[in-house]
């Protein structure tokens, strides 16, 4: 299993400001009932997952996901950490994941903690 290419396509829906593109993008990154929860969301399925994304865009207008330093995996879970930010700057914040993926290398579920956020 490509676990770089799993968080990839992961922050390829975050990052996907189109409606059609970010359901497609959701869709090829989370089952059809994955769950996600961090400590501001709780949602679950593609539709809660859109809603999510689609909120954390409008709050954080040009900003954009990265990959950070950590990417780490065994069996059926990673953990990584993200960094959204302006493109090239500082990331505004920082947070840690830990997923579970399927087997069909789509995630199950994400639990989410944010490291560093906006005061």
């Amino acid at each position: 299993m490509d676990t770089t290419a799993t968080i990839d396509r992961y922050l390829a829906a975050w990052n996907a400001t189109d409606p059609a593109a970010r359901r497609d993008a959701i869709a090829a990154a989370f089952t059809p009932d994955a769950r996600y929860v961090d400590p501001l969301a709780d949602v679950a399925g593609h539709d809660g997952v859109d809603a999510l994304i689609a909120g954390a865009q409008q709050q954080f207008a040009g900003l954009e996901f990265t990959r950070g330093e950590l990417l780490d995996a065994h069996h059926d879970v990673v953990r990584f950490t993200w960094h959204l930010g302006p493109a090239g700057a500082e990331p505004v914040v920082v947070g840690f994941d830990v997923a579970e993926i399927a087997d069909d290398g789509r995630l199950a579920r994400v639990h989410g903690f944010l490291d560093k956020v906006p005061s």
